[in-house]
């Protein structure tokens, strides 16, 4: 009885309901994750975690560090995504600015975009000054970036900047 008892609290105490409130590790155990919130008013912001499905997307749900920084084949894919999602038409070739703002700092709108988590929130969830929200199923129900295609246009951004986001 007392055996049972106790599975079946650590059964509910695993349960989070497949959001970012906690990632699974390989092991099928509960680790602590990276609270997201959207940068128009703060209000925490729910993304699937089955969408974080590669290894880095898991490592920033985990750590909020985006391991493609640095990484010359993510970078160049990031690009892609930046001109594919036409943010080049705001932000510039190289994230510095033109009709929206600059992106490599070191004064952003947004102060958390000094941040890979900020940035990642800013680009999935949109702004009020006038940017979508990015992320997939956002836009449309079958398009947007997913978690990995942010970190790699971040990755790229990054690559002209004089911060990494992972300080």
């Amino acid at each position: 009885m007392l055996l049972t008892t106790l599975l079946a609290a650590m059964l509910a105490a695993c349960n989070n309901g497949g959001q970012s409130g906690a990632a699974a590790d390989a092991g099928g155990g509960d680790i602590k994750a990276i609270q997201f919130v959207t940068t128009q008013d703060g209000q925490p912001m729910e993304i699937d975690q089955k969408m974080f499905d590669t290894p880095a997307a898991k490592e920033f749900l985990a750590t909020g560090k985006n391991p493609y920084i640095g990484n010359e084949e993510a970078i160049k894919e990031g690009k892609k995504r930046f001109n594919l999602f036409s943010c080049v038409a705001c932000h510039g070739g190289h994230g510095e600015g033109a009709v929206g703002p600059g992106l490599i700092g070191e004064n952003f709108r947004y102060a958390k975009n000094a941040t890979n988590k900020g940035m990642f929130e800013t680009i999935w969830h949109g702004t009020n000054g006038g940017m979508g929200a990015k992320g997939f199923g956002l836009m449309a129900p079958d398009d947007g970036l997913k978690p990995d295609d942010v970190l790699k246009v971040i990755a790229f951004i990054r690559s002209h900047a004089k911060i990494t986001g992972n300080e």
